[in-house]
Parts: C-alpha cells; sequence; structure tokens
C-alpha cells in the first residue's frame, strides 16, 4: 500500500487525498477536527487530537495502529456508542451531534453495521434468528426480511447452519453470521472492530475476504480497525493513527 507521492512528500492527513462526493451523492461519512479527551486524577489524557475523514459507499479503509492509540475510540464515536469531546462527524447528510439517545439508537440501527472482535450472538437464538435481531427494534420482520437472511447465510457458507444454536458452530463460522447479522438492515456504513482478532490466521483470511467481498456486493462504505498486518495489507485504502491524527499509511 506504499504511495511514491506520500513517500516523497512524507504523511498526510486523512482529508487529503481523499474521493470527495458528487452533488448527485451524499457522503457517507465526514469526519472534521475531531477530538476526544478524557478527564482524570492525573490529568486530561487526549486520545484523538483533530482527526479528519471522508468516505463515500463503496470505500473501504483499514485503520491501524498501536493499543490506545484511539481506533476503537473513533470508531465507537462514529458509530454513535461514544461522544466525542468537539469536532463533527456528519453520517449521510446527519450532524450525529444532534441526535438525542432514543433518535441515536435508531438512526445507528437503519443506518451503521457492526462486526465486532467477539461475536455477541445470542446463545439460544439459532443462527438465522441472530441474523435477524436488528430488525426486532423495527416495524419485525418479514418475510422478505427472512429471505435475505437465508440469502446472505447462503452467501456465506452457512445456508446448511441456520437452525443451529451458536455453539454448534466454529469461531469462523460464528464471525461470518456477525457478518450477515451487520449487514441485515442494508447499512450504508459498515463498522469493523478487530473483526479477525480472535480467529486463527487462515479462518481470519476467509473472514477477511469476505469482509472486503461483501461490503462491495452491498456497496456499504467500509471501516475496519485491526491489528493485523495481513488483514490490512488486503485494503485499498490504509490510514494509521499517529500521535491523535490519521495519516496516509505507507511501508
Amino acid at each position: 500500500m506504499s504511495d511514491p507521492q506520500i513517500a516523497e512528500n512524507g504523511p498526510q492527513t486523512a482529508g487529503s487525498g481523499t474521493t470527495t462526493a458528487t452533488s448527485s451523492q451524499t457522503a457517507a461519512l465526514s469526519v472534521r477536527s475531531l477530538v476526544k479527551e478524557f478527564a482524570g486524577a492525573a490529568g486530561t489524557l487526549s486520545i484523538l487530537l483533530g482527526v479528519d475523514l471522508d468516505l463515500n459507499r463503496g470505500d473501504a479503509v483499514v485503520v491501524t495502529g498501536p493499543s490506545g492509540s484511539g481506533k476503537s475510540t473513533l470508531l465507537y464515536i462514529i458509530g454513535l456508542l461514544d461522544q466525542a469531546t468537539s469536532g463533527d462527524v456528519t453520517v449521510l447528510g446527519q450532524d450525529i451531534s444532534t441526535l438525542g439517545e432514543a433518535q441515536a439508537a435508531a438512526f445507528r440501527n437503519e443506518h451503521i453495521g457492526f462486526i465486532f472482535q467477539d461475536h455477541h450472538l445470542l446463545p439460544q437464538c439459532s443462527v438465522l434468528e441472530n441474523v435477524l435481531i436488528p430488525l426486532l427494534a423495527g416495524d419485525g420482520v418479514s418475510p422478505a426480511d427472512e429471505e435475505r437472511a437465508k440469502k446472505l447465510l447462503e452467501r456465506v457458507g452457512l445456508a446448511d447452519r441456520i437452525t443451529h444454536r451458536p455453539a454448534q458452530l466454529s469461531g469462523g463460522e460464528r464471525q461470518r453470521v456477525a457478518v450477515c447479522r451487520a449487514l441485515i438492515n442494508q447499512p450504508e456504513l459498515l463498522l469493523a472492530d478487530e473483526p479477525t482478532g480472535n480467529l486463527d490466521q487462515a479462518t481470519a483470511e476467509s473472514v477477511g475476504t469476505l469482509l472486503l467481498d461483501l461490503s462491495c456486493e452491498e456497496n456499504v462504505a467500509l471501516i475496519c480497525v485491526t491489528h493485523s498486518l495481513e488483514l490490512a495489507a488486503r485494503f485499498p485504502r490504509g490510514l494509521e493513527l499517529r500521535a491523535g491524527k490519521l495519516c496516509q499509511l505507507s511501508d
């Protein structure tokens, strides 16, 4: 993922060189001057120090950086699971800072899909039921919804597992179910936090391929944070959190 221009001119901020949404297309994500600080007994700890990021639907970006650099914090702020100290985050033209708690939950469920390191499947539910869970917060599950869930599970190779419980699945299979669940509402933005962190190398490679393929097929804007250099190398665009800011990832 090296870039001759980066190598010559040094690291650039993530906003430079990004694709600009056309007038007929609302950007999936726009982050401007994002700051996140934590107040503690020892003083204020600054995690994010002016992060900029733009994504359109169909874009896929990976964010790397050492533990504690703020990768997951950035993801959670974008996904309305945390709040920034200052700065602007716009998802699909919506300034998310203006949303109340109930509005934020509804917006997140409708427009944003999450995949975590731990799959967070409900053990008492079948594979199919786990995929359909996000729909329960809306108008309920329709026959068309159930058909979409089955097609997603077929796409990830789990058509013969829809009645199984999570305990009957391998780690890779459980994570594939989590991918389907994240996509069931046809979100415009997909956020993945160490999605292969608990998997062996071969399974991680398979899940990484699946994640990239499905995000392209579903025309979703994908942000993945990871420690895995192998996974990061497969993304068309790589960023790194350095001293609280996003920079282009270069070799």
